[in-house]
């Protein structure tokens, strides 16, 4: 492997985490197809939408990663991928440094957006700093799920298609359910891979909290709810998006089926970049049916 040297541009696109990056592209994928479906697309906002959701999801890799570092939790027992302070290939000082300018770019890419959906994206903005910030103290204690749900559903989707159309409906707030749902299904794989060591560590997930059994199903289950209830776009005839996420569940099944049989250890890192894959199949699929209606 080619030496990384400390606070290197190759430090910080690791760092980055791009396999999570789906993460943040697929939520505006979603809502800028409802919005184009209502004929209310335009491509400037949209990217800079995709933009804010980028820098976003950056900010919160670099927080957790600086965390688990001061918590002590990239231990030599961690299964999963290394840390880049924990590697030696940021500083923790140039760390922190990196978390306040990819803020503040965030900050002022989101202001941008001001001119197409109002002052109250103010009050959006403030919230998804607050959660870039508290992500990873929130998640030991629970709560990731339920962040996921609602920051890379609710607000990414809802707020795409709030600054393209300037409204919301039931349809969008469907699209949300079934966007986070769908995401949610990686980090229930994150931690069903690190379940042993975030018990050690203290970390209250929800696979910690309610078990191996529980967690291996949790992933299959999300997966499959996530498609069933694209069937709720049957009431807008748009049946295209009700059936074509439908072929989903075939890599979902098979990657599921392939993360219980390896059940532990690092060969579940494998996972991860079929389930990242898997969550843009997905995404892609759901957003082209909403265009073709």
């Amino acid at each position: 492997m080619t030496e990384i040297r400390l606070n290197s541009l190759h430090a910080w696109i690791l760092a980055s985490r791009p396999k999570t990056l789906s993460g943040a592209a697929i939520p505006v994928i979603i809502g800028s197809a409802l919005a184009y479906s209502d004929q209310k697309f335009t491509w400037l906002p949209a990217i800079i939408c995709l933009l804010f959701a980028f820098l976003m999801q950056i900010a919160a890799n670099f927080m957790n990663d600086l965390s688990d570092f001061s918590k002590g939790s990239d231990t030599e027992e961690r299964i999963g991928p290394k840390r880049a302070c924990a590697q030696g290939w940021i500083s923790p000082k140039a760390m922190k440094t990196g978390i306040i300018i990819t803020i503040i770019i965030s900050c002022l890419t989101g202001c941008s957006l001001l001119f197409y959906g109002g002052p109250e994206l103010i009050l959006i903005g403030i919230v998804c700093v607050i959660f870039a910030l508290l992500y990873t103290t929130l998640s030991y204690h629970g709560w990731g799920d339920i962040l996921v749900l609602t920051f890379f559903g609710f607000v990414p989707v809802g707020g795409t298609y709030y600054v393209l159309s300037n409204g919301y409906s039931v349809d969008v707030a469907v699209a949300s359910l079934i966007c986070g749902l769908l995401i949610d299904t990686l980090l229930v794989l994150n931690n069903y891979r690190d379940r042993f060591t975030d018990y050690k560590d203290g970390k209250r997930t929800i696979i910690v909290r309610f078990g191996e059994n529980f967690g291996k199903y949790f992933y299959l289950f999300l997966g499959l709810f996530a498609t069933l209830l694209c069937l709720w776009f049957i009431n807008e005839r748009y049946w295209f998006a009700s059936f074509l996420p439908f072929i989903y569940i075939i890599p979902h099944f098979l990657t599921w089926k392939k993360m219980v049989t390896i059940n532990k250890g690092k060969e579940l890192n494998i996972i991860l970049g079929k389930t990242s894959r898997n969550i843009i199949i997905m995404g892609l699929l759901f957003s082209a049916g909403i265009i073709l209606g």
